[in-house]
């Protein structure tokens, strides 16, 4: 029988524990592999479901982005919305008036060369004066429309309509429709009213072919285009019943005007506007007073088309875009009018008609300067050139040209210095003198002073 020494056993013993710890560790490695394995797994799936949701919200945002907006919804209504307060429109008041210091006799004024316009022209009457103020009111009707009433509030204690008009506000592709009565689009001033001028009065040019600024009755179509340089194109109708045209007893439209603008910037300190305009009416018996040869009062009528066409430009440079400290605005229209048709000579007593045709012009040229906060001075140079108007009844030798003796070819202009001062944007007090040879052979020296206040809200003017 064999034997076994205690060695041996305990040698035996330690084999027999090293390889089981052997086979426990390899079952160890074994699931950890596996459990790695499954890891991996998951994250892999994980990472596929994120990157599939990214690529179905990217194609969601593209799709958005494509599909144009719906319409706006329509303004509630003011029924049981909140009473009187549910619509506030915006309501402003400018008060104006000055005084006039004047060496001519204002009653007497005419500017030499030209068909005077129904209210005249001139610098007005001698003192104290309350000059135009306007009462306006207006807002956004409902996200379709804008409407705007602006009355003016004269001296003689009249009231007149300036402009009511209605604007869209939800034409697509840079279209703009208006109706109603506007200032015309015609030229760069004539769409600007009287207390955002820069000064007390309107050229020369403006007075005598417009009658001061020409308004509409009728539509106006705008449309700018979507480029980096300001690029718009207009036109309007009416019946043309403001000078130089009447309104006639006729379905048919008047008063035709189409326009152009062109603009940019140069730098971020300086900015331009070039502007061209037509304007086509037709007049019927429109009349004025004059002299004949004898210096008989008489009236004379006219009738027949009225063209004019009008170039303007505009400059205005401010340090980097601030005009609070400094800034420089330049500004000139030139105007060019043709008449031709009929006119009457004393139509009350002799009443003689021939063939009448006329090409006049005018322009001026203004700089205004706001050398320091609050303090702006301004200069302008306005001059105007009548020609010599075809007058059948002269030609025919049935009347001496004396008999017309407003129609005698002159070449009337004016120099106005301004300075004023604005407290702040709702205030100004301003001050002008004008070297006026608008009458023949007579210089009139104007001193005005002014004061201009705006109360309630006030929209931005125009560039």
């Amino acid at each position: 029988m064999a034997k076994f020494s205690p060695f041996a056993v305990i040698s035996i013993l330690g084999l027999s524990s090293w390889s089981g710890a052997g086979q426990a560790a390899a079952d160890d490695v074994a699931s950890l592999r596996a459990e790695l394995a499954g890891m991996r797994a998951e994250y892999d799936a994980r990472v596929q479901a994120l990157e599939a949701r990214i690529g179905q919200l990217e194609s969601a945002a593209a799709t958005v982005a494509a599909t144009p907006p719906p319409p706006p919804p329509p303004a509630p209504s003011a029924r049981g919305g909140g009473g009187a307060s549910a619509f506030n429109p915006a309501i402003s008041m400018i008060l104006a008036g000055n005084y006039a210091s004047l060496s001519e006799d204002p009653a007497t004024y005419r500017v030499a060369g030209f068909i005077p316009p129904p209210s005249g022209t001139g610098p007005g009457e001698r003192s104290f004066n309350l000059g135009e103020s306007e009462l306006t009111v207006a807002a956004n009707v409902d996200p379709y429309f804008f409407a705007n009433v602006t009355a003016s509030l004269h001296a003689d204690d009249t009231v007149s309509v300036e402009e009511a008009y209605f604007k869209t506000l939800a034409l697509s592709h840079g279209f703009t429709l208006k109706g109603g009565r506007f200032l015309s689009a015609v030229g760069y001033l004539n769409e600007i009213h009287s207390h955002a001028w820069d000064f007390v009065d309107q050229p020369l040019v403006y007075q005598v072919m417009f009658d001061g600024q020409l308004a509409q009755d009728g539509a106006q179509l705008r449309w700018v285009a979507p480029t980096d340089t300001f690029l718009e194109f207009g036109v309007e109708t009416g019946n043309g019943g403001r000078f130089p045209g009447t309104h006639r007893n006729v379905n048919g439209l008047n008063g035709n005007v189409a326009f152009a603008h062109l603009g940019g910037d140069v730098g971020d300190s300086t900015s331009w506007r070039l502007g061209l305009s037509g304007l086509d009416e037709r007049a019927a018996d429109r009349s004025y007073a004059d002299f004949d040869q004898s210096g008989a009062t008489v009236d004379n009528a006219f009738t027949g088309k009225s063209r004019t066409w009008m170039l303007d430009a505009t400059l205005k440079w401010a340090p980097h875009g601030d005009p609070t400290q400094h800034q420089l605005k330049l500004q000139g229209e030139y105007l060019h009018r043709t008449e031709d048709g009929q006119l009457d000579f004393d139509t009350f007593g002799s009443n003689l008609a021939g063939a009448y045709r006329s090409a006049q012009s005018g322009w001026y040229l203004q700089g205004v300067y706001e050398f320091m906060p609050r303090w702006r001075a301004g200069l302008r140079y306005d001059a105007l050139n009548s020609g010599t108007p075809d007058i059948g009844l002269v030609t025919a030798g049935l009347l001496p040209r004396a008999a017309f003796p407003l129609l005698a070819s002159a070449s009337p202009d004016r120099t106005t210095v301004m300075l004023d001062w604005s407290l702040s944007e709702f205030s100004r007090f301003r001050a002008q003198f004008a070297w006026d040879q608008a009458r023949a052979q007579q210089r009139d020296q104007q001193l005005l002073l002014q004061y201009i206040f705006a109360i309630g809200a006030h929209g931005a003017h125009k560039f």
